[in-house]
């Protein structure tokens, strides 16, 4: 309707300007100036009768003459909606041995491992200081002999009715303490050699010849088994409820970009005075290129709903009466921008979902929904 009035007063001016233009210059200029006054009060009996006829059809339709706005829409469908706990968290073994002695420790006469060789169990690593023990050993071993020699000679005597039964049993006490004082020498000494406890790849060599080795503080070797990773995270306090064994997990290691899936196997009983956490810990496959304390993201699977209605984020917006979306209707062969009011679900990234105030087929607007209202004429086209 606007487009055909603009028409008629486009129309119109033409004529005038026609009109004008084709009185040459045989029209006397009185008659030019009366076709002019006529022509300008008909231009403003035409300009009423359009504003008469614009107000009319406003009160009639008020989105008359209104510019739709353009806007991208969206068909409402269900998908399976996961929310995780993201944490930082660290790669670890289950195997981490450091060596120690299996007696008091001594001083560190060699060394026979260096950092990054593969050891097997029960591999020399270590021979400390022994000669004063050595030494022991052989005055012992004399005595023994001699012991044992002076046992075989009062057996002959007596099997030949010569001495006491108290001398025969005195010499044989004495080569069994003699003995028992050897074991406990020999036991002693093999104490001087510091064996693998474990097989695995040497991590740390912190012991040289000279030093004092006694397992402790300072001089040290560590042992690393790399067959069984592990992901380890510390969870805040309130997640408490929510971090179960078995749940699924996601390991992401950001190094290698690679995600691995697994579960909890396991949950810390303690909760620490410091972090106000607990620790949870998931297994990992080896001989995927993780190395003991690299850094990692851990997602905790804590919620899972399946055919559910998910949403952007940036589409749910707040109001005083709630939250919302703006979805299109059709009324009276227009498009509309319509609010909808809705209840919101668990947020994961840019999705939230909608536990209900949209069905399945549903057009919420997904682009250009900034500053509109209820009622707005819409376009999806330029």
């Amino acid at each position: 309707m606007k487009i055909t009035n603009n028409m008629k007063y486009t129309g119109l001016m033409a004529a005038i300007f026609f009109l004008a233009g084709c009185g040459g210059g045989e029209a006397k200029k009185g008659d030019k100036k009366a076709e002019l006054e006529k022509l300008r009060t008909q231009q403003t009996a035409l300009n009423s009768q359009i504003k008469s006829l614009e107000e009319a059809i406003t009160k009639e339709d008020p989105s008359f003459g209104v510019k739709p706005k353009l806007v991208s829409i969206t068909s409402v469908s269900t998908e399976n909606f996961t929310h995780f706990i993201d944490l930082q968290g660290r790669i670890s073994t289950e195997n981490i041995y450091y060596v120690s002695p299996r007696g008091q420790g001594g001083q560190v006469k060699a060394v026979y491992v260096k950092e990054g060789d593969n050891v097997r169990k029960g591999q020399l690593l270590i021979r400390l200081d022994n000669a004063v023990m050595s030494q022991n050993v052989k005055q012992l071993e004399t005595q023994l002999a001699y012991a044992k020699d002076l046992q075989k000679r009062q057996q002959n005597l007596w099997d030949q009715g010569i001495g006491t039964e108290v001398q025969l049993i005195t010499a044989k006490n004495n080569v069994e303490n003699l003995e028992k004082q050897m074991g406990i020498l020999n036991e002693q000494l093999s104490t001087s050699n510091v064996y693998s406890e474990v097989s695995g790849v040497v991590e740390t060599v912190n012991v040289h010849p000279g030093e004092i080795f006694t397992g402790m503080q300072g001089a040290t070797i560590s042992i690393v088994n790399p067959s069984n990773l592990k992901a380890v995270v510390d969870v805040p306090e309130n997640y408490l409820s929510k971090v179960k064994k078995g749940a699924p997990v996601v390991v992401y290691i950001p190094d290698l970009g690679k995600e691995i899936k697994t579960n909890i196997s396991l949950i810390s009983q303690l909760i620490s005075n410091t972090s106000r956490g607990f620790t949870a810990e998931a297994k990992v496959p080896s001989g995927s290129g993780l190395k003991p304390n690299q850094l990692a993201t851990v997602k905790i699977q804590d919620y899972t709903a399946s055919n559910t209605v998910v949403v952007p984020m940036t589409a749910l917006q707040t109001d005083e009466n709630g939250k919302y979306v703006f979805v299109a209707a059709k009324e009276n062969n227009k498009l509309v921008a319509r609010k909808k009011t809705v209840v919101a679900g668990e947020v994961y990234g840019e999705k939230i979902e909608i536990k209900s105030g949209l069905q399945v087929g549903d057009q919420f607007i997904s682009e250009g929904f900034q500053s509109l209202y209820d009622g707005q004429l819409i376009t999806t086209q330029l």
